[in-house]
């Protein structure tokens, strides 16, 4: 398992776990981000990630990115 951040762009992964707090959570969930389903970098700049999750472009930063374990 590593973070999300670390993953190639453009390969698909599935989501192992989801870390952080209960709001963490909450909001990653309600972002799309649950454990089994499927994850794709788009882009990266500066540390933020655009990812293809549930067919939504999402943009999130590398600290909610690190709690998503692929």
């Amino acid at each position: 398992m590593m973070p999300l951040y670390l993953a190639k762009t453009g390969e698909q992964n599935i989501v192992q776990r989801i870390g952080g707090g209960p709001e963490t959570k909450k909001h990653l969930e309600d972002l799309g981000f649950v454990v089994g389903g499927t994850v794709t970098i788009v882009s990266e700049i500066g540390g933020n990630l655009i990812v293809n999750v549930k067919e939504s472009r999402v943009a999130i930063d590398k600290v909610l990115a690190s709690k998503i374990m692929i």
